[in-house]
């Protein structure tokens, strides 16, 4: 197992610096004035300009731009805005919320959508099965920002169970709404996946001789059925959770947090290409991490698989 980590810390090296250069390509190509719109309305003057590209390296390649970039970073500073704030403190301000959004998201999920798959993949062709695949169609269909505004409206403006918009505390509770909205989906694949796995691996002849065996069927359920049957199921979770963030611009719009969601879209608008690259590789690390983790959680959900 501990060479199998190593070689796989070495291989996100290359897989870290492929995707950054990528992403700062991408962003340096973008079309348009840097310095659009950050003087109002009057153009920007000459020596204004010339001290911001001497700054920024504006006037360089994009190797030496990249170059500079990385070694910044791997001092730990992802550099600073047209405006002069750091950008670390804008991760370290907007990180958290949009982290804790996700995890909140993930958790419901996870809960409901593996709760929902187990039920339906147990009892198929049933009531329930039914009302599962027709209700996760339904999630599947709908675009986020249409149950975000439909389900904000319903509990927040009609029904006033819950505050319409998240405040600066950001408390759990606060949350549960939000992260319904932004992992419905997901949590529609992962209940379809949890049911086609669970119907499948019914059929395997290690669950027909543990049922042969006397054993209860919750024990059968729990321990042999379910463990190898959360392989797949674990790496949409896994995966998801980069996702998740990196998809949390219209939910934390909708809902008024102030995550990387919102800082990325202002970015965007304001043509602040560093905080656009700053943020989207934390994101790759996120994903990368969590690929990690999830490769290291198939050894422990089925024992056939060895790491050497």
């Amino acid at each position: 197992m501990g060479r199998y980590l190593l070689r796989r810390l070495l291989q996100l090296i290359p897989v870290f610096i492929g995707t950054t250069f990528m992403i700062y390509a991408l962003v340096w190509k973008v079309p348009g004035d840097p310095f659009a719109g950050k003087c109002g309305d009057r153009g920007c003057p000459d020596n204004f300009r010339a001290l911001m590209t001497e700054k920024y390296q504006l006037d360089q390649s994009i190797w030496v731009q990249y170059a500079s970039y990385m070694k910044n970073l791997f001092q730990g500073d992802f550099g600073i805005t047209f405006s002069g704030r750091p950008i670390n403190d804008i991760i370290a301000t907007s990180y958290p919320n949009t982290l804790k959004l996700a995890v909140v998201a993930l958790t419901i999920e996870a809960v409901i959508g593996l709760g929902a798959g187990v039920l339906t993949g147990l009892r198929r062709n049933g009531f329930m099965d039914n009302l599962v695949l027709v209700s996760t169609l339904f999630l599947i269909a709908l675009p986020v920002f249409v149950i975000g505004f439909v389900l904000q409206w319903l509990f927040g403006v009609k029904w006033h169970i819950v505050n319409p918009t998240v405040s600066n505390e950001m408390r759990i509770s606060e949350l549960i709404l939000p992260g319904f909205v932004l992992g419905s989906a997901s949590m529609a694949y992962i209940a379809r996946v949890a049911r086609t796995s669970i119907a499948e691996n019914r059929r395997a002849d290690y669950v027909r001789t543990a049922i042969a065996k006397g054993l209860p069927m919750r024990r059968v359920v729990g321990v042999h059925l379910l463990r190898n049957s959360l392989i797949p199921v674990v790496t949409l979770l896994g995966t998801d959770l980069g996702a998740l963030m990196g998809g949390a611009i219209i939910t934390e719009g909708i809902f008024g947090i102030n995550g990387i969601g919102r800082q990325v879209l202002r970015a965007i608008v304001t043509k602040e290409s560093a905080t656009v690259v700053s943020i989207v590789v934390v994101l790759v690390l996120v994903y990368l991490l969590m690929n990690l983790l999830v490769d290291l959680l198939y050894a422990a959900l089925d024992p056939r698989i060895r790491y050497e």
